[in-house]
């Protein structure tokens, strides 16, 4: 092929090739993935992580005790009250009680019941309330720390979605780059203006970022998974596809020191916690200086029981047996009576002479003395049947009192030392948590000028190197310039794009940070 051949060859490719290695700007909120069927708002992110997150949930959780625990110390002010009762058997035979054997010739059913009112007023008493609520603010405070900082990961995971969308972007740029910088290493190659080791090199420089974009499309998914993670459910199929559809424009920061400190100071809910959280140790320590004044109790007791032989039989003769032996004392009492000096009248002034006509009616027996009177019968068999209800009433029994100690071996007096280290830790705790609070506050502030400034770096970097590689280009177009020069052009065009890119979203999660410390949002997303 002749020189003016080649040189027409070349003329027709580089314009074309040139062209579409010209750098281009990445939308770092954009992404390359197809038009998918859903898209997913940072609101729609965190409500969901608010509703499904399992770690926020389990702060959730931690609410209803501690509130319970607030009507609770209210309650305690008022007497407890307890009911109880119990149904019990008691076999036949002999026991001993003090010495002496009692046989029982039946076995016998029970029950009981037993009402108990109580009241205890002391010191603790009367502090509960005051802990009680502090808890509950310091647990109220803590599920909003846990809020702010789910809302800063979940907005934090959401913006590395979009970096990694943004790198994809430049990546794909680059591969396109370095496509056509084979085909024009190739055509150039084919009119013998460049060497096989042009091509050679454009070859491996094409796969470098061929592997680049596959590690790309990695992280992308990783994160793409994590987000879901922290939103607390599964990653849908196909969520490879799912559009991030809110943008973060670039806006000079404008906020003030002096007042983000004073935010922070009044709704840090960390801050918050901690101070709520001396406060009830505060309580406490009042608590157990109260070991030190009277305990007031007072009680009341309503009991009842019942107990039924469960052989009748066996009541009817004891009951026989003892009415027999009145009845044989009647007559013996009669025939004393009959023999004394008073005559056969008996003894005067006494009715009947104090002669009892009917000794067996008189002890309980029909009149031929065989058996109970069928009337006393039924009487001894109704006074057993109480078994399960009819209970045999116990006298009231009330109780008040005061109790005051004395002396316990210095057991108050290190319950009390113990309670003073407590709130001293407290209080200092609260103290660091506010220092923490004004220094993650100033590190992220300064944070946000940093990546500001860092963004206008990036640009003018990112604009110096593909000046760079269009000299780099023009060079390599007319000969001057080697394969490699231009594949380092390229080089730095990705990584100027790149960190670019970086920079950005460095700057977003700078502002997402500095939320966090401030413990509420300044800018809408």
């Amino acid at each position: 092929m002749t020189h003016w051949k080649r040189l027409l060859v070349l003329g027709l490719l580089v314009p074309s090739i040139a062209a579409a290695q010209e750098p281009t700007t990445p939308a770092p909120t954009a992404s390359l993935q197809p038009a998918p069927t859903a898209g997913l708002s940072l609101a729609d992110a965190f409500s969901t992580a608010l509703a499904k997150n399992p770690d926020y949930q389990q702060w959730l959780n931690n609410e209803s005790p501690a509130s319970l625990a607030v009507k609770s110390s209210y309650w305690t002010l008022l007497p407890s009250a307890s009911v109880s009762g119990g149904f019990n058997y008691t076999g036949s035979g002999s026991s001993n009680f003090g010495g002496t054997n009692v046989v029982k010739t039946s076995a016998s059913v029970g029950s009981s019941y037993s009402i108990d009112l109580g009241w205890t007023l002391d010191g603790r008493v009367l502090n509960a309330p005051g802990q009680s609520k502090a808890n509950l603010r310091a647990t109220q405070e803590q599920i909003a720390a846990a809020r702010v900082s789910l809302r800063a990961a979940v907005q934090t995971q959401y913006l590395t979605v979009l970096q990694t969308n943004a790198r994809i972007n430049v990546i794909v740029q680059q591969v396109g780059r370095n496509k056509v910088f084979l085909d024009l290493a190739k055509a150039r190659y084919q009119v013998g203006q460049a060497t096989m080791l042009d091509v050679r090199q454009a070859e491996v420089t094409l796969g470098q970022s061929e592997v680049d974009l596959l590690v790309a499309h990695q992280q992308n998914a990783d994160a793409r998974l994590e987000l879901f993670r922290l939103m607390g459910v599964s990653a849908p199929e196909g969520f490879e596809q799912v559009t991030l559809t809110d943008s973060f424009p670039v806006v000079e920061p404008a906020y003030s020191l002096d007042d983000l400190l004073a935010t922070a100071a009044q709704v840090n809910p960390n801050l918050l916690a901690a101070e709520a959280s001396s406060e009830a140790t505060k309580y406490n320590l009042s608590a157990v200086k109260s070991e030190y004044f009277p305990t007031l109790r007072a009680g009341a007791t309503w009991a009842g029981y019942t107990q039924e032989y469960t052989d009748e039989n066996s009541l009817l003769d004891q009951a026989y047996g003892s009415a027999s032996a009145t009845a044989a004392n009647c007559s013996f009492q009669n025939d004393v009576i009959r023999g004394l000096t008073y005559g056969p009248g008996g003894i005067p002034g006494y009715p009947n002479g104090g002669i009892i006509p009917d000794c067996n009616v008189y002890s309980g027996l029909n009149p031929s003395g065989t058996a109970l009177n069928p009337v006393v019968s039924q009487q001894i068999i109704d006074a057993n049947n109480v078994f399960p209800w009819n209970f045999t009433t116990q006298p009231f029994q009330v109780f008040a009192g005061l109790s005051l100690p004395i002396f316990n071996g210095l057991q108050r007096e290190t319950r009390v030392s113990e309670a003073k280290a407590r709130r001293d830790d407290a209080t200092e705790q609260a103290r660091a948590q506010a220092l923490a609070v004004r220094t993650q506050v100033t590190s992220r502030y300064l944070a946000i000028d940093a990546t500001y400034k860092a963004i206008a770096v990036a640009e003018a970097n990112r604009i110096a190197a593909a000046d760079q590689l269009r000299l780099a280009q023009d060079r390599y177009r007319l000969g001057q310039g080697t394969a490699l020069e231009l594949s380092d052009s390229e080089g730095a065009v990705q990584r100027a794009e790149g960190t670019y890119v970086d920079a950005v979203y460095a700057y977003h999660k700078a502002v997402a940070a500095l939320e966090e410390a401030v413990g509420q949002p300044l800018r809408q997303s």
